[in-house]
């Protein structure tokens, strides 16, 4: 006599053998898997492309404070030009637009300073002017640095030293900014940007009285540590 077979069991039996064969769940498993390190891979190529753009337009602001602060000067063409503290606190304003894409004002500061040649004939950084709120001094000298005598080497890099010629001045720029990153945790730990940027004073500029502030005075725009 023929035995019957419980059609249940080999129905089960039938679909566990599909499903121990079946590799349709394989793409997705591993999907699933590696959906983690695509995301990482993506995020820190994206920041890091963008800690790039900030450092370039960090240079840029640098070159533009320089070139614009080495056109100032109020005065007729006969007579050698003064810089007015007002003057540098439009080229400032000019520095603050240009960095508000990257919050400038809160997380840098730009250091300006008029680097000439003393009485001695050594370099001597005349006058020094700061914008933003960083708390960043100099790193190649402060207001006063080479007063007198020789010793005070100039500025930048000692691969790259900039000085000034006797009777004219350098428009000499630091940039110091804290990069903001994009995600609230970063993979990167992104190091302080700093650029420098130089000019030479494009016109014949009174260099013996420095800046001055005729009334209505302005505000100083000093180096606060």
């Amino acid at each position: 006599m023929k035995s019957l077979r419980n059609p249940v069991s080999a129905r089960t039996r039938r679909m566990a053998k599909a499903l121990m064969l079946a590799e349709g769940g394989n793409a997705l498993v591993e999907f699933a898997f590696a959906l983690p390190l695509l995301v990482g891979v993506s995020t820190s190529g994206l920041e890091l492309a963008n800690y790039m753009i900030a450092k370039r337009r960090v240079g840029d602001l640098a070159a533009q404070v320089a070139d614009n602060a080495s056109r100032l000067g109020d005065g007729s063409s006969l007579a050698a030009k003064q810089i007015r503290e007002v003057d540098i606190n439009d080229v400032f304003t000019g520095g603050d637009i240009q960095g508000a894409n990257l919050n400038f004002n809160a997380n840098g500061r730009v250091i300006l300073s008029s680097l000439e040649v003393n009485a001695d004939d050594g370099q001597w950084i005349h006058w020094q002017r700061c914008y933003g709120l960083k708390s960043h001094n100099s790193s190649y000298g402060n207001e006063g640095a080479g007063a007198t005598g020789t010793s005070f080497p100039g500025m930048g890099s000692a691969a790259a030293r900039i000085m000034a010629s006797k009777g004219n001045a350098v428009m000499f720029v630091e940039v110091a900014y804290t990069y903001q990153p994009l995600l609230p945790i970063s993979p990167f730990d992104f190091e302080l940007i700093k650029e420098t940027a130089s000019f030479t004073v494009r016109n014949t500029r009174d260099l013996q009285v420095g800046l001055v502030n005729p009334a209505p005075a302005a505000p100083v725009s000093t180096c606060p540590v």
